[in-house]
This record gives C-alpha cells, sequence and structure tokens, in this order.
C-alpha cells in the first residue's frame, strides 16, 4: 500500500497543496516546529478519520481557517483509491470520502488506507496506563477485521447506556442494555485473548531482535470466560451492587489490561525507560504483521523520531528488522538527514514553515 498523493487546505500550519510522494517514502527534515510531525499527522489521518495524537479536529484545523480538506490517494494493490474528509469549523460537522464518494459513518470507510505509527509518545504503551494497551488492541483488531470494530461500536454505545442508566440510579433500565453489552463485548474479549495468546512468542521475538535478549511475554487480564455471551449474566449479577455503587459497569473489555512481562516483572512497574520504549517499539512490528497478514498488505509506516531514544546498535537493528520484512512505503522525522541510520535509504525533503522546500539534507 503506497500513497501517492496528498492534498491539504487548512490542516495545522501545513501549506495548501498537493503532495506528491516517491514509492520508497521521504524523510522530513528541518527544525521542530516546523510541520514534520503535522505532515505525518495528516498523512495518518484518513485511516480512522482521526489525529493519530488524540487531537480532537478543531485543534487541527489553521488558525483564521474556517476548517480544513484532506484528501489521501493511494495504491491498493492494482487499485488506485482516495479516501477525504472535510471539517466545517463553525458547524462541527466532519463529510467524509472514499473512493470519490461521500459515505455516512466511520466504519464504512475506516483501514481502507492503512498506517502503523512509530510516535515519541509510544514508550506509555509499556510504562503508561491500560487504556492506553486496550486503545492499542481496539485500533490494531479494528484495522484487521472489520466486524471486531462494529462489535467496539456497539459495546461501546452499550456501556455509555448502562453507566447513565447507573448513573441515574435506574437499576431496571441499566438491566435492560445486559445483553446488547454481552452480544458485543464477548467478541471483543474473545478476539484480544486470541491475539495475545497468538503473539506471545513473537513479542519475545521482537525484543530479543531489538537488542533486549530478557526473557519476555504478554498476556491479557481480565475473565475469560467472558469471551462467552452466555457469561455475562451471572458476572453481571455478580458486579451489580458494585455497579451501582460506583455508578459505572466494573467488569467486560473495558476494563481490561495487556499485560507486558521482561524477566517475570511487569514492564510498566519496573522497566527501565529503554526496557520500555523497546516494547512499545516491539508492539508496533507485531501490529505491521498483524495488519499485514489479516488484510495482504503491506501498511505505510510513520516514524515521528523513532530512532531518537534509541542507541546505534538498536537504530541498526530496528532498520534491518523492517528491511528484511520487505516493508513498503516509509515516512520519518528528524532535524537532520545525518542523524537517520545510513541503513534507511529514502529521499529527504527539507521542511520549514509547514512548507516543503525540496531535498536537502536539513
Amino acid at each position: 500500500m503506497r500513497l501517492l498523493r496528498l492534498t491539504l487546505r487548512g490542516f495545522r500550519n501545513l501549506s495548501d497543496g498537493v503532495l506528491e510522494f516517491p514509492r520508497q517514502g521521504v524523510a522530513l527534515v528541518g527544525p521542530n516546529g516546523h510541520g514534520k510531525t503535522n505532515l505525518l499527522e495528516a498523512i495518518g489521518y484518513p485511516v480512522l478519520f482521526r489525529s493519530l495524537r488524540g487531537a480532537p479536529d478543531a485543534d487541527l484545523v489553521r488558525f483564521g481557517e474556517a476548517g480544513f480538506r484532506l484528501s489521501a490517494e493511494f495504491e491498493d494493490r492494482t487499485r488506485v483509491r482516495q479516501a477525504g474528509v472535510s471539517y466545517q469549523q463553525d458547524r462541527h460537522r466532519k463529510r467524509l470520502e472514499l473512493d470519490a464518494g461521500e459515505v455516512a459513518r466511520v466504519l464504512d470507510a475506516a483501514g481502507a488506507w492503512l498506517t502503523v505509527a512509530f510516535l515519541p509518545s509510544d514508550v506509555a504503551l509499556a510504562g503508561g496506563s491500560a487504556a492506553v494497551r486496550r486503545q492499542y488492541l481496539d485500533r490494531m483488531l479494528s484495522l484487521a477485521d472489520r466486524s471486531y470494530l462494529r462489535h467496539l461500536a456497539r459495546y461501546r454505545a452499550a456501556l455509555a447506556q448502562r453507566n447513565a442508566a447507573l448513573r441515574q440510579g435506574r437499576a431496571e433500565l441499566a438491566a435492560a442494555f445486559d445483553r446488547p453489552l454481552a452480544a458485543a463485548g464477548a467478541p471483543l474479549v474473545a478476539a484480544r485473548r486470541a491475539w495475545c495468546e497468538t503473539n506471545r512468542e513473537a513479542f519475545a521475538l521482537e525484543l530479543a531482535g531489538l537488542g533486549q535478549p530478557s526473557e519476555a511475554d504478554c498476556g491479557y487480564t481480565g475473565a475469560p470466560d467472558l469471551a462467552d455471551p452466555a457469561a455475562w449474566p451471572a458476572r453481571l449479577a455478580h458486579s451489580a451492587a458494585r455497579d451501582h455503587a460506583r455508578s459505572m459497569t466494573t467488569i467486560g473489555p473495558h476494563r481490561d489490561d495487556l499485560e507486558l512481562r521482561v524477566d517475570g516483572r511487569l514492564l510498566r512497574e519496573f522497566g527501565s525507560t529503554g526496557q520500555q520504549r523497546t516494547a512499545a517499539i516491539a508492539l508496533r512490528l507485531l501490529e505491521l504483521e498483524t495488519l499485514r497478514s489479516h488484510r495482504g498488505v503491506n501498511p505505510a509506516l510513520l516514524l515521528d523520531d523513532a530512532f531518537a531514544e534509541l542507541d546505534e546498535d538498536r537504530q541498526r537493528r530496528l532498520v534491518r528488522r523492517l528491511a528484511n520484512d520487505g516493508t513498503g512505503q516509509v515516512f520519518v522525522t528528524s532535524p537532520r538527514r545525518d542523524e537517520l541510520p545510513a541503513e534507511l535509504a529514502v529521499p529527504a525533503w527539507r521542511m520549514e514553515g509547514g512548507k516543503v522546500l525540496g531535498a536537502g539534507d536539513g
């Protein structure tokens, strides 16, 4: 899968216009604050039609503009496709397009264009809260299998309604959402547990390949029986008093976690920053493999200062790992081209003030 061109208007600090990209990708070089990460964000936005950094759409609008427009034209195997969005700030209205036709729901267009992003904040995948790791699993599995995304949307809707009833003290109304909660929640638990079981050994191998030879493991926390909808009524009945006391649903996949361990110890509690960063990269590599195996294409890679915190040995290991897999298009940022591994063979574009100025080393 390769990005051919990107059309931009009113997005962040980026200049309006059309950018055409080389087949192998580009290294975006230049001073910090001049738009390199914003351009990666624009490239990744049409995957799920939201910011990679979690920013609300209103924050993506360039100062003084009424909204933004973004369109990605990309090659998917032998087809050329297009995914676009326009956002009007005054009306908070977002219009989505796929292959030049308007689509009513994100669900209908999500994942047509695929990227995997390595961000500086990814260290939170290993060292941050459980919510970060749940979001990682949900994004990856939604893009790998559209049915997961449908179940996730239904689960979130049922959960929001059930919690609203609990906050109002309306036990009978809350119970009315037990069945849809179970019907949508069980497939989420089953898919997450299956992914973790399948990738336990792969997680350890990825860490070793990145220069972290310690014994490593990953596992899914939460009640395993909730993978079966039939187990939910008893579980919800058992937690009913607690749910009403806390005015929230206290069981289900929205409470579970992806546990990462090195030498038997939880990474989030005992891992060094280096170990956590390496584990986060390993998770992104597993995401890449998951999407590749389920979708049959190479997602584009977005590497935002991914090499800055790695020593030279781990830089080489990561580049070698990506190269050996026949990785597709790569977009990488750095203040200078010579700060990137020499093995990363992509042309360099200089960026200043939100503009691509041409080839150069920054």
